[in-house]
């Protein structure tokens, strides 16, 4: 997979190129990254990359033409018709389906990363494919989403991670599903001890224990997303003996 990032501060990108498994990846060259740097794109080396806003305001908005030639260069490397993503607070808030229909199409991706107060809306009219937001607040620019973003991706892609299972296993591989708590050693910490059935070695007990969690926490937690999720009969029975837990739970300390 190959993704190239458009961004005004690509030494900022060390932070996954150096570490974990985004670096685990591009040593064995299971991702290539690029970067492309509005800046190295001007005709005049003096000039700016960004300019006051038309129609007053503060702050200074990235200019459309060095972005674009910038994108164009991104291009070469990765595909005429790789699709173009602006990260932007105004973005649609994104989602696991989304990561995972790049990766099973085997789709490259370029980033657009925005700076001050934004990217010239003509530059996203002309060539953004799509804009992207990680939620519901602002971030100084577009490189920390794009961080999120392609460390996301990675774990995705397979044989990335140690374990097959792992990515299977997060929170959001069900779409629907916040993941169950995890547990490792010591058995017993400060006095709290690891729910008696992870030590049980009987794996469907432990399979039903999961999905019960995952349940119950998406219940508490993310309500939104259970009720876009169809239960099953026996998803259904395992998430109302949790919330008979809970409740009782909370009686007791009323």
């Amino acid at each position: 997979m190959k993704i190239a990032v458009v961004t005004l501060f690509p030494s900022m990108f060390e932070a996954i190129t150096n570490y974990g498994i985004t670096q685990r990846a591009l040593q064995n060259k299971q991702v290539e990254l690029s970067f492309w740097n509005p800046y190295d794109f001007l005709e005049d080396k003096n000039a700016r990359v960004d300019d006051r806003p038309f129609g007053g305001g503060p702050g200074m908005v990235i200019r459309p033409g060095p972005l674009q030639t910038a994108i164009g260069a991104a291009k070469g490397r990765t595909g005429p018709h790789t699709p173009v993503i602006v990260l932007t607070p105004a973005g649609e808030v994104l989602r696991e389906a989304h990561l995972q229909s790049f990766v099973s199409k085997g789709q490259n991706v370029i980033l657009v990363s925005g700076r001050y107060e934004g990217v010239d809306e003509r530059l996203i009219d002309l060539e953004a494919d799509d804009e992207w937001s990680l939620g519901d607040y602002v971030t100084s620019g577009g490189e920390l989403p794009a961080m999120v973003i392609i460390d996301a991706l990675v774990r995705l892609l397979p044989g990335a991670l140690g374990h097959e299972d792992s990515a299977k296993q997060d929170s959001f591989s069900d779409p629907n599903l916040l993941d169950c708590p995890h547990y490792t050693r010591p058995q017993t910490f400060q006095g709290m001890t690891v729910p008696s059935v992870l030590l049980s070695g009987d794996h469907e007990k432990i399979r039903q224990w999961r999905l019960q969690q995952s349940l119950g926490r998406t219940w508490e937690r993310r309500p939104d997303l259970l009720a876009k999720k169809p239960l099953n009969a026996a998803e259904y029975a395992l998430l109302q003996d949790y919330i008979s837990i809970h409740l009782n739970k909370r009686c007791e300390h009323e």
